[in-house]
Order: C-alpha cells, then sequence, then structure tokens
C-alpha cells in the first residue's frame, strides 16, 4: 500500500483538504460566487453548496435559480460517482462562443446528496473564470476534477498526473 500523500502546512484561515471526509459533506455557503464566459455573468449567487472531499479542492455547485439557464446547452455525455449518483453535463453557449462540457449536475442524485438537486458547477478552466468572494479561482490539474482552489483551501490536491490512487 502507498503512503498518503502528506499534507502542505494549513495557515490562519484556511483548511487543508486532507481534512475533509471521505464520503464526500456538503458545505452551504454564503461565500459570493460568479461564474463568467464569452463576457456574461452565468451565475451569481450566494447561495452555492461547497462538496468537500478527502484530497479534492471543493467543487461550488450553484442554484439554477441564479444561473443563467438559457446559455446551458444539454450535452449528452455521463458519467457516474458512487456517492452522488449519474452527472449530466452542460455546455456554455454565449452567441458564437461555445464550452464544451463546462459543467455538471446530478439530475437525480442519491439520497445523501439530494441537496444538490437543481444546482450546477462549473470546470474553472472552461469558463473565462470563477470568483469567490472576488477571488479568481485556479482550476484543479488534469481533465477528470472540476475543483476550485482558492487560498482558503491547501492540498496537495488530487488531479494531477500521479494522483490517480489518491
Amino acid at each position: 500500500m502507498r503512503p498518503r500523500p502528506t499534507p502542505d502546512p494549513v495557515g490562519p484561515g484556511q483548511e487543508s483538504v486532507w481534512s475533509y471526509p471521505r464520503p464526500p459533506a456538503l458545505d452551504p455557503s454564503d461565500e459570493h460566487v460568479v461564474v463568467e464566459f464569452a463576457g456574461r455573468v452565468i451565475a451569481d449567487t450566494r447561495r452555492a453548496i461547497r462538496v468537500l472531499e478527502t484530497s479534492h479542492p471543493p467543487s461550488y455547485y450553484l442554484p439554477l435559480a441564479d444561473v443563467d439557464r438559457e446559455l446551458l446547452v444539454p450535452n449528452p455525455h455521463r458519467t457516474f460517482c458512487e456517492f452522488k449518483g449519474q452527472a449530466g453535463y452542460v455546455d456554455l453557449v454565449v452567441g458564437d462562443h461555445r464550452s464544451e462540457l463546462a459543467g455538471w449536475y446530478y439530475p437525480q442524485p442519491t439520497s445523501a446528496f439530494a441537496a444538490l438537486t437543481d444546482h450546477v458547477t462549473f470546470y474553472p478552466d472552461r469558463v473565462d473564470r470563477c470568483l469567490v468572494d472576488d477571488e479568481v479561482v485556479r482550476a484543479s490539474q488534469g481533465g477528470f476534477y472540476g475543483g476550485w482552489i482558492t487560498s482558503r483551501v491547501v492540498g496537495p490536491f488530487k488531479g494531477a498526473p500521479g494522483t490517480g490512487w489518491w
């Protein structure tokens, strides 16, 4: 068995992704979350839900009521999460600008994650920018995990090459 990575030091006001639970936890947030794409505000909310899972940067799920739904186009791509259930995907389309698989959601999440019904999250590297309390989010490495990295969280983070065994 491989040893667990050594968590980065935690500073004042920070949290380690290595203190997050598995299975994941839901954390309602009143942080100001904004998503922008192609010169448009796609989402603007203070009602996000953070999903916290060991070694993963949080993903911020935004209520559809606070998202410009006219810009979301269903994509047939699907994946499965052992905890949340089957995920559906959306493309973002603003005029001639399209970002394929820009976001995902759980149309019928498992009962433990029912709060994610009617919420969507976005890959930070597939939109122009995501902000949390005016801080620009960094995307997690790799193409699978859509975590949102801010100065609030420390890693190391799952997603980079060689981290699949975490």
